[in-house]
């Protein structure tokens, strides 16, 4: 296996580095892992492909992720959302009129578990409210607390990056949002 590493795909121009959508310094959100620094873009030789990745080190765990450039939208890598998006995430932390799922922890659980894996700001910014808001009805579950727990920071790290202000500002909003639960 051969390593080439590029400093940035927008600077090398005399290398033959496709158009590529990510840049070393962006952020991006990996689905599931949350807000993570693209550091660099790297190709590969592997089974006598030459592939490039982006490495990509997520920001709450330290991880590195090598995505390869041709599976970004297979992964579900994108953009921080911008300020409309924000809005849109917020609506729907503040709405009220959803039917919470009734069914067993066990298949809620499966259920939301789908939804965070997608990696749409809008599908976790869904089961962080309905979580919350059965957490005012009745307690919780290990599984669904610490999936309330993981809701929770996702939303918190982009929001923060979106709004480019600070995680506790953030948290203070979600806990205003339901604060009257």
């Amino acid at each position: 296996m051969t390593t080439q590493r590029y400093v940035s795909a927008s600077s090398n121009k005399s290398s033959k580095v496709p158009s590529l959508p990510f840049k070393v310094g962006d952020m991006a959100v990996y689905p599931a892992h949350g807000v993570g620094e693209v550091t660099g873009i790297e190709s590969r030789e592997i089974s006598g492909s030459k592939q490039i990745f982006y490495v990509l080190q997520i920001l709450d765990s330290g991880m590195k992720i090598m995505v390869p450039t041709t599976n970004v939208n297979a992964v579900g890598l994108r953009e921080i959302i911008s300020e409309s998006e924000v809005k849109a995430v917020y609506a729907i932390l503040k709405e009220r009129d959803v039917a919470i799922d009734n069914q067993t922890w066990n298949r809620r659980y499966r259920e939301y578990m789908d939804k965070i894996k997608t990696g749409s700001v809008y599908e976790i910014a869904e089961v962080y409210r309905d979580l919350s808001l059965l957490k005012s009805e009745k307690e919780l579950s290990f599984g669904e607390r610490k999936m309330l727990d993981t809701a929770k920071n996702l939303l918190v790290k982009e929001l923060a990056f979106a709004e480019d202000c600070d995680e506790d500002e953030i948290e203070e909003k979600l806990e205003d949002i339901f604060a009257d639960e």
